[in-house]
């Protein structure tokens, strides 16, 4: 190991075994945040820097703003090497130590939580992943996936072809191949387009992942190479998404004919194919880059101070970014929930009111820095993800540029079968806990 590397670790370590961010004396006086993590094993490129975006943003609000509402937040990872089963434990965790809200960090520890979270009262932030049906507030109170679900990122994959081929109607005799994790997350994105494929009578061929092969998938890009599909979507996570691009690359796969998921866009996943990745797409809600008041605010409160796990250089990467948004969203649900409360320090159902709420305006996200680096989100009592826009990013050899204008999910085709599968969940959990309150009352 390079002397460098050595340096870091210890330095990771001396960090994260002082809880990352300190905590207040007085614990009452702040409020506790738990959030899964991965530092670890073959998902760490891609949880590292989401780990540390969400880390850094509310570092950057303690130090420059004192916490929200004056209120010190108390943020603290748990390892879970991207296991199901310890995520168990940290949700257990996370639970005794009052967490107003629980991140799983992914569609395994997400399907976990669900159930127990709704007993717990513990809202869940999946945050454009987990359990896609989980858009339903109506069945699923506790649960929050804005900004968008995984079955409207595979619509959207379908009118990306759609736009590019000359209308809907050229879909037809079309084949679009899915790579997928073989593993819940993998799997999400195909009940949408076997429905889609259907409707306008293009091809749907599954390619699946098992996590022991995620570097080693030569023997699927052989099926690829025979079946010879006009697009792939990759719905993949941590050191499957390089090993795809490489191997797109290597059997002359045309790369632009290759998107990824918004969890396939990280910058070391486009890097992994060295100058040939030029071209290479990803769906996005966020921006790159370092050019927005919040991030300089990052680099000069926490970054440059030393307080910050990230290499000065990681910082504005995408998966960065996308970690700084997802503690944006927290940080507003809270800041919500006070306003609605007139509580300082507020509770988890309080941060459940919050969420439930959450309207940021594009006026609002100038206010916070964001101008520019995100859409609008509303969510309401009866959609927990609001199905918002998404974008083409594409890498132009060294960094993420927008590749396409903004998108609307196929709302049409994803509602129903969200309300369906909903429902579906609902029954076969049996003594389904109901909403206490109607949305009809709420609103």
């Amino acid at each position: 190991m390079k002397k460098s590397s050595i340096i870091r670790s210890v330095a990771l370590g001396a960090l994260l075994a002082a809880g990352a961010i300190a905590a207040p004396a007085n614990a009452q006086d702040s409020i506790y945040v738990a959030n899964n993590a991965y530092r670890t094993g073959p998902f760490s490129g891609s949880g590292i820097p989401i780990g540390d975006g969400m880390r850094d943003y509310f570092t950057m609000l303690n130090e420059r703003d004192g916490g929200i509402g004056g209120v010190k937040i108390n943020f603290e990872e748990c390892e879970t090497g991207y296991d199901t089963k310890k995520s168990i434990e940290c949700y257990e965790q996370a639970k005794s130590k009052n967490t107003v809200i629980y991140s799983p960090w992914s569609t395994g520890a997400t399907l976990a939580a669900i159930p127990r979270a709704h007993i717990d009262k513990i809202p869940i932030l999946s945050m454009a992943y987990g359990l896609s049906a989980s858009a339903d507030g109506n069945t699923f109170p506790w649960v929050f996936n804005p900004p968008l679900t995984y079955w409207d990122g595979a619509s959207i994959m379908v009118r990306h072809m759609a736009n590019e081929l000359g209308g809907m109607d050229k879909l037809k005799g079309k084949k679009l191949g899915l790579i997928h994790l073989d593993a819940p997350f993998g799997k999400e994105p195909i009940p949408v387009l076997e429905n889609l494929a259907k409707k306008y009578g293009f091809e749907l061929k599954l390619y699946p992942v098992a996590a022991a092969d995620m570097q080693n998938q030569g023997s699927l890009w052989l099926s690829i190479r025979r079946d010879r599909p006009d697009y792939l979507y990759n719905q993949g996570w941590g050191a499957m998404n390089p090993t795809a691009v490489k191997e797109a690359i290597k059997n002359n796969f045309p790369i632009g004919k290759l998107v990824g998921v918004w969890w396939a866009g990280g910058d070391d996943d486009a890097r992994a194919g060295g100058a040939e990745a030029k071209g290479y797409k990803s769906l996005n809600f966020n921006a790159a880059g370092t050019n927005f008041p919040v991030i300089q605010d990052i680099v000069k409160h926490v970054v440059e101070k030393g307080k910050s796990l990230a290499p000065k250089e990681k910082v504005g990467e995408n998966l960065y970014n996308r970690g700084v948004y997802n503690s944006m969203l927290i940080a507003e649900a809270i800041r919500n929930a006070q306003k609605l409360t007139g509580k300082k320090v507020v509770t988890a159902e309080d941060v459940r009111r919050g969420l439930e709420s959450l309207n940021i305006s594009e006026a609002r996200l100038k206010e916070i820095g964001m101008e520019g680096f995100a859409g609008a989100i509303k969510v309401a009592c009866g959609d927990h993800n609001g199905h918002h826009k998404a974008y083409v990013a594409e890498w132009d050899g060294t960094k993420w540029t927008k590749g396409s204008d903004w998108m609307e999910p196929l709302k049409d085709e994803v509602r129903p079968l969200i309300e369906a599968n909903a429902k579906d969940y609902a029954e076969k959990a049996g003594n389904w806990p109901k909403r206490t309150e109607s949305c009809e009352k709420s609103s």
